[in-house]
């Protein structure tokens, strides 16, 4: 039985390794297509290689503060062995983008099985509009209902047209039960009354789903720090996490949002949606090293599996396989 238990969550694994795989294939060729025609016909890496490399990056959503620091490793290299190939480019690259994503957080991967560090532990996903919020809490909640934890999920997101009943879709996908009002209510309301009922059925995890208007809105940060007040009242702590989701289709627009959402919330962890349907993969690197926030998870479809547990070595390995 542990033999077959064994097998069975392997073949999971491989599987979640080439789902990855795929989702990243547009990224992975966009970003190698520029490589290849920046060392087309070059035998050394010099300055041309470098400043043609650079744009390369950028031009990838790597961002330009993330860029600057690939290349100023890679000038240090090529300064220590004085002669550096541009057969050696990728695997520097590689190595270089590996040392980034694993040294900007420790967190382990998120482990659904793993005994939960408070009872109820409470989730705050945060962020605008359309980057696939809602979904992903459905997804996340699919994820602990499946390894046997108890999910309660809180409809505070009372203003956007539909919101409460996408929730209440994914709730029912997902095996959750979800507590909300009608539109309009207030979200601090909502969240204490999810937090209540959270604490009297004696549910394991609560995801609380928030507002999403225009990230400049001052008016949402106050309403999310409104929310976030409420749910410390009824749970010391809460939320434990508060998870903020990007669709990294846009690019440096995701870059923006997470600069602004970092200055009014205390971000715990990042959600990078999308990512099999955009070349803008390198956002993920960027986001990672600019914010100093681990990336928790990242959408590569639209499957209920399509969520994955943000594995920093099986992304370096999808990108450059």
């Amino acid at each position: 039985m542990a033999l077959f238990g064994l097998g069975r969550k392997e073949k999971a694994e491989e599987g979640a390794q080439e789902r990855l795989e795929v989702g990243l294939e547009k990224t992975r060729s966009s970003f190698f297509g520029k490589l290849s025609r920046v060392v087309a016909g070059k035998d050394t890496v010099d300055d041309e290689v470098l400043d043609d490399l650079e744009e390369v990056l950028v031009t990838s959503d790597v961002g330009v503060k993330t860029t600057v620091d690939i290349i100023g490793k890679i000038e240090e290299r090529v300064r220590q062995d004085k002669y550096v190939s541009t057969n050696e480019l990728q695997s520097i690259i590689r190595g270089e983008i590996s040392e980034l994503l694993l040294s900007n957080s420790k967190e382990r991967p998120a482990n659904f099985d793993a005994p939960l560090p408070n009872r109820p532990h409470v989730i705050m996903v945060v962020g605008v509009n359309g980057v696939g919020k809602t979904t992903s809490i459905g997804k996340i909640a699919h994820r602990y209902q499946s390894a046997g934890k108890k999910v309660v999920l809180g409809a505070a997101d009372t203003f956007r047209a539909a919101a409460i009943e996408q929730l209440e879709i994914w709730a029912n996908r997902s095996g959750a039960e979800i507590i909300k009002q009608y539109h309009g209510a207030d979200p601090a309301a909502v969240a204490f009354d999810t937090l209540a009922a959270a604490k009297s059925r004696e549910a394991d995890v609560v995801l609380v789903d928030t507002a999403g208007r225009l990230h400049t809105q001052v008016g949402l940060m106050e309403e999310l720090a409104k929310v976030k007040r409420v749910m410390d009242r009824q749970v010391e702590g809460a939320p434990h996490e508060v998870l903020l989701v990007l669709d990294a289709s846009t690019g440096q627009n995701a870059l923006r949002q997470a600069e602004i959402f970092t200055q009014h919330v205390d971000v715990t962890g990042l959600v990078l949606t999308k990512l099999d349907g955009t070349a803008k993969g390198g956002i993920v690197i960027g986001i990672s090293n600019e914010f100093r926030i681990p990336v928790k998870y990242i959408g590569v479809g639209e499957g209920i599996d399509d969520l994955q547990v943000f594995d920093r070595s099986a992304f370096v390995q999808a990108l450059f396989n």
